[in-house]
């Protein structure tokens, strides 16, 4: 038994192993093929808003922009509505949760150029005709401090663009955050609840103090993972986003994103064009990066504090 734990631990070595040196050399492959830009255009690379290949000038702060404003927009409309269906999940009829569950972690399952098509010919129209007039007018967005950049100087957009961007986004991450948070929610100890309902806490109390304040790491790990996601789709987020390489104006204006653009521009792209393109795909990984860590940074605090107060 001795000799098979041996093999075993060496095993794994070799696997994490093989998956860091495959990082590397991504790493590496995109260092130096983007030399070129970085040579040309030194680090103000990353803050030009120029992108002209007729020119040879290219800049990444339009589609770090765009990658940006998309994975915000697509966590403010999905963690909610995630965290409310795993709740769901977790405190309904077992019946109820049979048939449920199956039909989130189905959504996982649908390519993202299906939920690209989708949005171009169901949700596309439907921005234009009826969401884009309901914000601008009925809500009175439009009116308020700033509204008429969010939603440009009349409130009316053709349906691409950065909004419809986003709810493609938070409709495509959202079964990976339900999924992740249910199997957070179910780990709460019985025990635990029962004594909560024991003393006379409400439902809204035992979910408040007990079942969130118990799962918190899960939870927030479930949105790194949705945030994982949305920084690096691709497919769904070409087919709506309009793209254009310029700064966003708005949320109905068009844009761009890094993943976007490298799917768009790739095929036909030659010397600097290229090299450019691998320098926002080493952006891309970067920013994936430093994510990750501030993610497990406020994991790890979130672990110590529970840990202090239990």
């Amino acid at each position: 038994m001795k000799h098979i734990d041996i093999v075993f631990r060496y095993l794994c070595m070799a696997c994490a192993a093989i998956a860091g040196c495959l990082l590397l050399g991504i790493l590496v492959q995109l260092i130096q093929n983007s030399m070129d830009a970085w040579s040309e255009f030194g680090i103000g690379f990353i803050w030009s808003e120029e992108w002209d290949p007729y020119e040879n000038k290219f800049g990444a702060l339009p589609h770090i922009a765009g990658t940006l404003l998309t994975t915000a927009l697509a966590l403010v409309l999905s963690v909610p509505l995630a965290f409310a269906t795993a709740l769901l999940l977790t405190e309904s009829p077992g019946w109820l949760e049979r048939i449920l569950s199956p039909c989130v972690d189905l959504l996982a399952a649908i390519p993202s150029v299906i939920y690209g098509m989708w949005g171009l010919f169901v949700l596309v129209p439907l921005m234009q005709d009826d969401v884009q007039p309901f914000l601008a007018e009925e809500i009175g967005l439009i009116h308020l401090p700033g509204g008429e950049w969010l939603l440009g100087q009349d409130g009316v957009g053709c349906g691409f663009g950065f909004l419809t961007a986003g709810v493609i986004l938070a409709l495509m991450i959202l079964p990976y955050m339900c999924a992740v948070m249910r199997d957070v929610l179910r780990m709460t100890p019985p025990m635990l609840k029962e004594s909560a309902y024991g003393v006379g806490c409400t439902r809204w109390e035992v979910t408040k103090d007990v079942v969130i304040r118990h799962g918190a790491p899960g939870i927030l790990g479930g949105i790194c993972i949705g945030m994982g996601r949305a920084l690096g789709e691709t497919m769904a987020v070409l087919f709506v986003i309009g793209n254009l390489p310029q700064m966003p104006e708005g949320l109905y204006s068009f844009g761009t994103t890094i993943s976007a653009t490298l799917a768009n521009n790739f095929g036909e792209a030659v010397d600097m064009e290229r090299s450019a393109l691998f320098a926002l795909g080493l952006i891309l990984l970067v920013l994936c990066f430093i994510i990750q860590l501030i993610a497990n940074q406020l994991l790890k605090r979130n672990r110590l504090k529970l840990g202090t107060q239990c």
